[in-house]
């Protein structure tokens, strides 16, 4: 999966500010996630992010 940095994804399961949609900070091993309904940031693993990623809205 083409996941870079300034990508906009939408996850299966919701934050709980009810937003599903992600943008990527950083991308490695691990991404860093900015919700973009409340703008908390999370790191998660790369296999993990994979499983969870429903589509790419925005590629840039």
């Amino acid at each position: 999966m083409e996941i870079h940095v300034g990508d906009v994804v939408k996850l299966k399961k919701q934050h709980p500010c009810g937003s599903h949609e992600w943008e990527v900070l950083r991308e490695g091993t691990d991404f860093r996630l900015k919700c973009l309904g409340c703008g908390r940031q999370i790191m998660i693993a790369r296999r993990l992010l994979e499983k969870s990623v429903k589509n790419i809205i925005e590629n840039t």
